[in-house]
């Protein structure tokens, strides 16, 4: 409080915009250039500020990486670990289907980017980066961010899949989410594989709805894929008393 007993006042409303707007250019610029490509100097000239207001907001361009990260995974972890309650709930203790399982993880992440068309697929490419681009302080940020939301998925794998031992769970999630990863990675892959292409302005009813049906394409097929992969059959090399029934 102040000398006159009111409390001091909040950031103006200039303050949060300049955050915003560093925020979006970061982001942009991370997508089209990589992270380490990307210089503080080339987002400020960009959201035309200075690196006094990145100072100010992030304290270092590791921690302006981080909450751009942050400000799109913290939704969607939070609706993963939503749709997973629904559907344990609705399972009343049972397992639950491994298919059910993975459309809950991954297909929550395709649903949020393909109910913000001018922003989703932006946010795909930029979670591709992550993977193709992994910095050291990039990997711990990822892992400390996923590791409460990763561990309930795990959990519900195994309880899933009692016959496939729990290395070979942990194995073919990582290989999905390499399969993810590289599925939007970048505009190159994007385009050949989808056609995706970004809306050019605010509006932009035609694109959206392109941007719907291209996100519809490539969650159908990628699903698809995913599931197809979590139910092959176990490897040769394991020893034949642990060869079980992979899924169902």
């Amino acid at each position: 409080m102040n000398d006159t007993g009111l409390p001091l006042p909040t950031a103006s409303a200039s303050t949060v915009v300049t955050r915003e707007r560093l925020l979006d250019v970061a982001e942009r610029l991370f997508v089209r250039h990589g992270f380490e490509a990307t210089s503080l100097r080339k987002i400020t000239a960009e959201a035309g500020a200075n690196l006094a207001a990145v100072n100010y907001h992030f304290g270092s361009k590791e921690s302006l990486v981080q909450e751009v990260l942050r400000r799109r995974l913290d939704r969607v972890n939070r609706e993963r670990l939503l749709a997973l309650d629904a559907l344990e709930k609705a399972a009343a203790g049972k397992p639950l289907k491994p298919s059910k399982i993975l459309e809950a993880f991954f297909g929550t992440l395709l649903r949020i980017a393909k109910e913000e068309p001018q922003s989703g697929p932006t946010f795909l490419k930029l979670l591709g980066r992550t993977m193709t681009e992994p910095a050291d302080f990039i990997r711990a940020f990822l892992a400390d961010e996923y590791q409460h939301v990763l561990e309930r998925y795990k959990s519900a794998l195994f309880r899933a899949l009692p016959d496939v031992p729990r290395a070979e769970i942990i194995w073919r999630f990582h290989f999905m989410l390499g399969a993810t990863a590289y599925a939007i990675a970048g505009t190159d892959s994007l385009k050949l594989v989808t056609r995706w292409t970004e809306p050019e302005s605010a509006e932009v009813p035609r694109s959206a709805r392109k941007t719907a049906r291209d996100a519809d394409q490539l969650s159908e097929r990628l699903m698809s894929f995913l599931i197809g992969g979590l139910r092959a059959p176990l490897p040769k090399s394991i020893d034949p008393p642990e060869r079980k029934t992979p899924c169902r």
